[in-house]
């Protein structure tokens, strides 16, 4: 029997080369969402980027005129971010005010020993904070920026007052201790003000340890007696 011919082109036993190799499949889908360079911006330290960038905005410009607009460009990431990791501006600032002041290793550093010497435990952590120059500048920028503009005053007084001086009045057995804690507060904030904002002499340039000195026994009685 004579064979039967097949398509134009070949015999239709013999595959062609089209029918050999497997048709491509269609192109990958583009993902969507930012861009790449956000994308590795975003990751692994981002979150510390932007308190890094927070503070450093906060410290030049004040409360008012740094923007979450501004310290997403200085972290280098999307403003989405910003919001993500921390909500509005002021939640970022009090971000920032946390990581300056430490406030859980400060009020364990001032409970942890008792009522004894309370008082002198205090006087140091906080002038110990203002001489170190990594974050008395942030320091500076927080003290005037609450001087200046609401918001931030408001917010600077939410966080000493709860989660400072609330804890430290919760474990002072003493009467009225959240007002004791408050005069305190407000006696401290009163020489970094003199000392370090205003730098009113001779408060200005006086030894960390004759300030404490004088101040302790005043703290002391304030908290314990």
């Amino acid at each position: 029997m004579t064979p039967r011919p097949g398509p134009a082109g070949g015999d239709s036993g013999a595959p062609t080369g089209a029918e050999s190799a497997p048709a491509p499949g269609p192109a990958p889908a583009r993902r969507r969402g930012r861009p790449p360079r956000d994308r590795a911006a975003e990751g692994g330290g981002a979150r510390e980027r932007i308190l890094e960038s927070a503070r450093r905005e906060f410290s030049e410009r004040g409360y008012d005129k740094t923007s979450v607009r501004a310290i997403a460009k200085a972290a280098g990431v999307d403003p989405a971010l910003v919001h993500h990791y921390f909500g509005t501006k002021d939640e970022v600032f009090e971000a920032a005010i946390e990581v300056t002041m430490e406030p859980v290793q400060l009020v364990t550093s001032l409970l942890e020993a008792g009522p004894d010497g309370i008082g002198e435990r205090l006087a140091r952590s906080f002038l110990g904070a203002w001489e170190n120059p990594a974050t008395r500048t942030p320091l500076l920028a927080i003290i005037r920026s609450a001087l200046t503009h609401e918001a931030a005053g408001k917010v600077l007084r939410g966080f000493v007052f709860q989660r400072v001086l609330g804890r430290v009045a919760a474990d002072l057995d003493v009467p009225d201790p959240q007002f004791r804690a408050e005069l305190a507060a407000s006696h401290m904030i009163g020489i970094a003000m003199m000392r370090y904002v205003i730098q009113v002499e001779p408060m200005a340039s006086a030894e960390v340890d004759d300030i404490v000195a004088m101040v302790a026994p005043t703290l002391q009685r304030y908290l314990t007696e």
